[in-house]
């Protein structure tokens, strides 16, 4: 009866829809971020999502203060064209920085006119860097100030890597910290931030703190338990052999049995020998040694924006520029590669605006990082980003984006330079000599089977291939290409003088468009409550009046054959009696 109901206005969906057909995401759930907060960034360098485990002060005044990011992604797993796209919102093949050292990449390569601080220093906040920058910064002019930055702590390349014996601009003088304990970089940093937090407090605008540790990078010195051929990090020495009995992870892609189905880059990697993974394991130790520090350091500068009475006022962004292998798939060190271990990173957010407890379960990228913090500062950016603000995404946990993540590698040896996309439940990439990969992310979490010789999976891959030949070029609206589809809702009653009042009779949404061949499932939600689930066409509810009130917000959460899921919300309003 119902679906009976649906049919006989289908017909009338193309004319009276209301306020036109929908191709936008959710117009009910704004997520609005609060207005002009203080900003905090935290970013370690190489951590892995794993080692996020040990640092429970972390969790605890972040994550469970706010939104934990349980699918956050880099699209550019290594230093330089990550942290260039935190500063810019954009891929690396739009912002220019496709290394960490000249001519493809390195600190001269970014426009630093046109950057994150630039905007927000424009939009009246005071904005301070600590630590690690761009790779290559200070080599050729140790005493020059980026631009947008009205207090500067940067770390000088190559003494970035030293966890001690490091030199920082310190606002144009530089200064050489010494040897002893008191000088660990990720203390002093700490120390630096808490110190800028006392003081911009009482200002009347609200401030930008920037603090980049070097941990759980490798760096200097070494000590006579490192590793040969693996370089470590430097823990501190308070947290020196806590970790001396962890056992290493051993996923089912560590020390991979099976790498016939890899590319030739990985095809080539001999399995790891007793040795090779001895000192896999103690990198891993030191690494979750030094992280400790840094968790010392979270709560530090919380405890600073607590005692300021800055808190409450400021948004705590944590994460990391990439991830890093333990083993996983024969890589004993190292990045730069379309898989899990390499592409996935931590990300926590707290703050005002941000729901205490949530955990975000959509996949999100750093290309986002700046289209949030420019949404929750009003600044107006002078580069079109390519991501997205994350604040509805943090405020409804039902919005489904229906887009796509990059993930490239370039330039560089055709073997090794690919262009991959990431979405819900699949990984697809293409190398520069021909190679593919595909893989299940649903069933095989670790990518051990790559399935891009199957010829099951043939309509898949030639969905994923042509958008991703859209991402490898795309920018700003072109990044995100939503499915062709629209939500149209339609009374089944008299219709008064104006189209959204609902005098009487059914409320009528059918989703249309150009990829409904495409939809498996269609999830129809009437102000926040699952309604009715549609399998098979026309994919549309019927609600009779008295159910939806005076008022209602339908929502359809639709579901492709090409693995994107997409939201799209209508309001239904009744007449004025």
């Amino acid at each position: 009866m119902r679906r009976a109901a649906i049919a006989l206005v289908a017909a009338a969906a193309a004319t009276l829809s209301v306020g036109g057909a929908a191709t936008a995401t959710s117009t009910t759930s704004t997520g609005a971020p609060p207005d002009r907060p203080n900003i905090v960034v935290l970013m370690t360098d190489d951590q892995t999502l794993e080692s996020l485990r040990v640092m429970g002060k972390t969790r605890a005044l972040i994550g469970a203060r706010g939104a934990t990011f349980t699918n956050a992604f880099v699209s550019f797993s290594l230093c330089c064209p990550s942290r260039s796209t935190l500063l810019t919102g954009q891929y690396a093949h739009n912002h220019g920085v496709l290394g960490n050292t000249p001519p493809d990449g390195g600190y001269a390569k970014l426009d630093g006119t046109k950057t994150l601080p630039v905007w927000l220093q424009k939009a009246g906040y005071t904005t301070t860097h600590i630590g690690k920058y761009l790779n290559g910064y200070g080599t050729k002019n140790p005493t020059e100030i980026p631009p947008g930055w009205s207090e500067w702590h940067g770390s000088v390349d190559p003494s970035t890597y030293k966890y001690y014996g490091y030199t920082l601009n310190e606002n144009g003088s530089l200064v050489t910290y010494g040897t002893d304990a008191a000088s660990y970089s990720t203390d002093v940093y700490a120390r630096i931030a808490g110190d800028v937090i006392r003081r911009r407090a009482p200002e009347a605008g609200p401030f930008y703190l920037s603090v980049a540790f070097l941990a759980p990078h490798a760096g200097g010195p070494t000590t006579k338990d490192d590793p040969k051929g693996i370089a470590t990090p430097d823990p501190a020495p308070r947290h020196r052999n806590l970790f001396a009995s962890e056992q290493l992870p051993s996923p089912p892609s560590f020390n991979e049995a099976d790498v016939t189905d890899k590319p030739a880059s990985m095809r080539s990697r001999k399995k790891l020998t007793a040795t090779e993974v001895a000192g896999i394991r103690e990198n891993y130790r030191q690494r979750l040694e030094s992280l400790l520090a840094v968790d010392e350091a979270v709560e530090s500068i919380t405890n600073a924006l607590a005692a300021s009475g800055e808190l409450e006022r400021t948004l705590v962004v944590f994460t990391s520029d990439n991830g890093y292998f333990h083993g996983e798939h024969r890589v004993p060190q190292g990045k730069v590669l379309p898989y899990e271990p390499s592409i996935r990173v931590p990300l926590l957010m707290a703050g005002p605006g941000v729901p205490v407890g949530r955990n975000v379960d959509q996949h999100v990228s750093n290309i986002d990082l700046a289209p949030t913090l420019v949404a929750a500062s009003r600044a107006l950016p002078d580069r079109v980003m390519d991501g997205r603000s994350l604040w509805p995404l943090m405020t409804d946990d039902n919005l489904e984006l229906g887009r796509d993540l990059l993930v490239e590698r370039g330039p560089g040896p055709a073997a090794s330079r690919f262009s991959a996309i990431r979405s819900q439940g699949w990984m697809y990439a293409e190398y520069g000599n021909g190679d593919r990969e595909l893989y299940d992310l649903r069933n095989d979490p670790d990518q051990l089977v790559s399935l891009h010789a199957s010829a099951a999976h043939a309509p898949l891959i030639a969905a994923l291939g042509e958008r991703l030949k859209r991402l490898q070029t795309c920018a700003g609206p072109t990044c995100y290409v939503p499915p062709r589809l629209r939500f149209v809702a339609t009374y089944g009653g008299p219709i008064g003088p104006r189209a959204a009042c609902l005098a009487r009779g059914l409320v009528v949404g059918l989703v249309r468009g150009l990829d409904t061949s495409r939809i498996v499932r269609v999830d129809l939600y009437l102000n926040g409550r699952l309604v009715d689930r549609e399998t098979r066409a026309p994919f549309g509810v019927a609600l009779a009046r008295k159910r939806v009130g005076t008022t209602g917000d339908l929502r359809a959460r639709i579901v492709l054959s090409d693995d994107r899921v997409f939201t799209i919300d209508r309001d239904v309003r009744g007449c004025k009696k």
